[in-house]
């Protein structure tokens, strides 16, 4: 008795947590919605009076907030192919393949993990300034298609693949790319989710480096066009709500999607971990 009280308790309280958490997100939708103004009233409405798309509206035709959008798109999707590809075959090697150093070499990746992303900003800059590619895509792109995280984790789960499935193969005369692309990667999907799912949100929601890299408005990725709006439209709560919830939807709905896959991570992670 005393068990299932405690576990009507337990859903309750994550009842109330959800709840708490959805607010927000709930009422900046309904403010997008709201016609201008409506959204500062006192006592705040949580309804629209009349719902409009007019600010949905602005920012595709007066603000040209498509273009930003397709930016976004095209940077967060080619990271994450890439993320995906890089860092599966770096975690690959790292954890089936034996080489002078591997270990060495890995532990000093890890311990690369403490120094903050700020200070590496500056020589990358560099770097890309003096090969040609700032305002560039490419220059938003590449920095973010491998990562130590990304390679520590493929790493983590790949190491629980047993040795003895892949000498089989190749005693059968497998090559090692074989072997990677057709037997791992297909045991790895779970955690490849995972992976893509914590990739494709840093860099759809990165506005730190778009804005060092990215000189050309018509180049600017989401977050850095709705921080162009504040100074200009601070004042026009709506339209900035409208502009937040074009960028929390593709998310959104990718995590919607995915989320079997993502748990399935999560839980293979903890399990073999």
């Amino acid at each position: 008795m005393n068990r299932s009280f405690g576990v009507i308790l337990l859903h309750i309280a994550l009842v109330l947590g959800a709840i708490i958490t959805l607010i927000p997100l709930a009422w900046m939708v309904s403010a997008s919605f709201m016609p201008t103004g409506e959204a500062s009233m006192y006592p705040p409405r949580l309804l629209p009076s009349a719902a409009t798309l007019m600010h949905y509206r602005d920012l595709f035709t007066r603000m040209n907030m498509g273009r930003s959008f397709l930016n976004s798109t095209i940077i967060a999707l080619a990271v994450t192919a890439a993320s995906l590809l890089l860092n599966s075959m770096a975690g690959y090697a790292f954890a089936k393949l034996r080489f002078r150093g591997r270990d060495r070499l890995f532990g000093f990746l890890l311990a690369a993990l403490v120094i903050p992303t700020q200070i590496g900003m500056l020589p990358l800059f560099l770097m890309l300034k003096s090969a040609g590619l700032v305002n560039t895509y490419w220059g938003a792109i590449l920095p973010g298609t491998a990562s130590i995280f990304g390679i520590f984790l493929m790493r983590q789960f790949m190491t629980s693949i047993p040795d003895d499935l892949l000498d089989a193969a190749r005693i059968d005369g497998a090559s090692e790319w074989a072997i990677y692309w057709s037997m791992v990667l297909p045991l790895a999907r779970p955690i490849l989710v995972t992976l893509a799912l914590f990739t494709f949100m840093a860099s759809w929601n990165d506005f730190m480096w778009p804005l060092i890299v990215l000189t050309d408005e018509q180049k600017y990725v989401l977050p850095v066009a709705i921080a162009s709006l504040v100074g200009e439209h601070a004042q026009d709560i709506e339209l900035m709500m409208a502009s937040s919830v074009l960028t929390v939807i593709p998310v959104l709905v990718l995590f919607i999607c995915l989320q079997r896959y993502y748990i399935a991570g999560l839980m293979m992670g903890s399990v073999k971990g």
